[in-house]
């Protein structure tokens, strides 16, 4: 889903001393190509000194997947920067031509990329994770609990955030719902619903997930976020769920000092102390 809470008070207020130094940014990796076009992200390099971790963004409103320059995503990920991890803010193949099944290819394809280029990013390709904001939450949780899971050669996920995330994708790709109309990634085949819905897919070997949700949110309503750390929960998977009390489909500067600190706290817990 859509949402626009993003901006450079964010990171300053979590952080401080915003823009301190500025990061390398390698722009337009491509990852694969669809339809005669790149499907492309941009690396950013820490600020600190590096920990030897990357975190994929999915960059995906609405499952609308657009560019901007790297100035406009650095509020977005300054806290990542901050904190030593490498930053690959992945887009994909935007509705309403793609639909969420290809969508899904996309990001995939972008996560297998970055592990088997691992050694030139500088990374270890054990300990990646993802992180997104609502429908960009619902991929990432796509990655979580289906990639570590499947069998083949899919590299595994080691850790997810999500904000606002979609995770029953069911009602709103009903025929009947008006959502469908107002976000064409969900005119996908009813029955496959169950299938891109990251609540239907939780198993015992997901990513640990920590996830952070407006408890007045009528888009994207708590129960899915609710429902979901109860499923992790019941299949034992480390789980966190951050309530914002008040706040709907975005959060106001506490609220967003409160994600910023819940998701670099999930990530340094889970991605770094693994490397002790």
């Amino acid at each position: 889903m859509r949402t626009a809470i993003f901006g450079l008070t964010i990171a300053c207020v979590v952080f401080g001393n915003c823009f301190a130094s500025e990061p390398t940014v390698r722009t337009d990796l491509v990852y694969g190509h669809k339809d005669g076009m790149a499907l492309t992200m941009d690396l950013f390099e820490p600020t600190t000194e590096p920990n030897g971790v990357g975190l994929m963004l999915m960059v995906s409103g609405g499952w609308v997947s657009a560019w901007s320059p790297p100035e406009k995503l650095r509020p977005m990920i300054e806290p990542f920067l901050k904190a030593g991890y490498r930053i690959f803010a992945v887009r994909h193949g935007s509705s309403p031509k793609y639909l969420i099944p290809e969508i899904v290819k996309d990001v995939r394809l972008a996560h297998k990329y970055v592990h088997d280029r691992a050694n030139e990013f500088k990374i270890d390709p054990k300990r990646i994770g993802v992180f997104g904001f609502s429908a960009g939450g619902h991929l990432s949780l796509m990655l979580g609990t289906t990639s570590n899971s499947e069998p083949g050669d899919n590299p595994r996920i080691a850790a997810v955030a999500a904000v606002f995330p979609p995770t029953d994708l069911r009602p709103y790709v009903d025929p009947t719902n008006p959502l469908r109309e107002q976000f064409p990634a969900l005119k996908f085949d009813v029955e496959k619903g169950s299938d891109y819905s990251p609540l239907l897919q939780v198993t015992k070997d997901d990513a640990p997930v920590v996830l952070v949700h407006g408890d007045r949110d009528e888009l994207v309503p708590l129960w899915h976020s609710e429902k979901l750390e109860q499923a992790l929960k019941k299949e034992s998977v480390p789980t966190e769920l951050v309530v914002i009390k008040g706040a709907a489909h975005g959060f106001d500067a506490d609220g967003n000092r409160r994600m910023y600190v819940a998701m670099v706290s999930w990530f340094d817990k889970h991605l770094l102390a693994s490397s002790k």
